[in-house]
């Protein structure tokens, strides 16, 4: 995943060992792989259908970084 290189290593953590994680990020992958595809083919949809995806990809982004904040803080707090 592109997204937040920053946390790279807790993205694959979290992918590995929590299912809902796994299926966000994955749903995003899968909503980017389409909105490139339609852009790329103008003719396969209008622009209105590119802007809904593109909104439903940035709130599965919106919730993604939300479990990566939390497990983050979580991460954080046990090494102390």
């Amino acid at each position: 995943m592109a997204i937040f290189p920053e946390y790279r290593e807790l993205i694959d953590q979290l992918k590995a060992n929590d299912p809902h994680f796994y299926q966000l990020c994955s749903k995003h992958s899968e909503l980017d792989h389409t909105i490139t595809q339609m852009d790329a083919h103008s003719g396969l949809a209008s622009h209105e259908d590119i802007e809904i995806l593109k909104k439903k990809k940035l709130l599965l982004k919106d919730e993604i970084y939300g479990l990566l904040k939390r497990a983050s803080s979580t991460e954080q707090t046990s090494d102390m």
